[in-house]
């Protein structure tokens, strides 16, 4: 691998570290595993638990105790599925929708900061990967 390269992913995961541990620092505020937990399921609701779990890649009882305090807090809602009782669909709720994006806005807008000023070309970046997009859709 270039150099050059790693030495841009290395900062990139570095900028993630730090701005994950500033939210675990912050009491009232979501993690950035909870802000991911709810972007993903604001993508593929309802889902069950399991779907959600192999979504993050996470294990099964790792998901459940991440979504124990969003349920608490009133972010998701958790249900038995009725095609199938063992089954809990898990839905975000309209203040997980707010809460998500409120959230993840701030998050956005540090990381894109912290690249820009780490010399990551960000804006290369989004152009390319929209333009990646298109052309995947196009098929």
């Amino acid at each position: 691998m270039d150099d050059g390269l790693a030495d841009l992913l290395h900062r990139v995961v570095m900028l993630l570290g730090e701005a994950a541990r500033q939210r675990a620092d912050d009491p009232g505020g979501l993690t950035y595993s909870q802000i991911r937990l709810l972007g993903t399921l604001e993508d593929i609701e309802p889902v069950t638990q399991h779907g959600l779990a192999q979504a993050l890649s996470v294990s099964d009882p790792a998901i459940s105790r991440a979504l124990r305090p969003l349920e608490a807090g009133g972010l998701v809602q958790i249900t038995i599925d009725p095609e199938h009782a063992r089954r809990r669909l898990v839905r975000l709720t309209e203040a997980g929708r707010k809460a998500f994006h409120t959230a993840g806005k701030p998050l956005y807008d540090e990381l894109r900061a912290g690249l820009v000023a780490a010399g990551f070309p960000y804006e290369r970046y989004l152009e390319d990967t929209l333009r990646l997009a298109e052309f995947l859709a196009s098929d």
